[in-house]
């Protein structure tokens, strides 16, 4: 059975409460769960204790059977010490788009050609 450790959503619309879970990774987001493992409340602040709790003792004992945390549960495990950091390379992600990159290039094109006309008239 794959087994993954995940944030179930709960609250209401506009106010996310998350429960960190594990469960069988066939089953739904917010459907059946093996064990709730903690909570996570993303409304409070970043400083806050009580955003994220969790019982490291049983994230731990998951994680020994093979289950595997989701990239936002890794994160939270990172902060707390259970894990490893792992190195994360995204070089695309600071990267403007398509449009963005043909839209830069005409903004520098217009700019280019008044400055050119002035060097010309002179």
């Amino acid at each position: 059975m794959a087994m993954k450790i995940r944030l179930a959503r709960g609250g209401s619309k506009k106010r996310p409460h998350y429960s960190i879970v594990a469960s069988d990774s066939r089953m739904p987001r917010d459907g059946r769960f093996l064990e709730k493992l903690g909570t996570y409340n993303p409304l409070l602040p970043k400083d806050s204790e009580d955003r994220i709790k969790m019982d490291v003792e049983r994230v731990q004992h998951w994680l020994d059977r093979g289950a595997q945390p989701t990239d936002r549960i890794a994160r939270f495990l990172e902060a707390a010490g259970v894990r490893t950091k792992t190195e994360r390379s995204n070089p695309k992600k600071g990267e403007p788009g398509a449009k963005a990159k043909e839209r830069a290039e005409e903004r520098a094109a217009k700019a280019a050609a008044p400055a050119e006309e002035e060097t010309a008239s002179e």
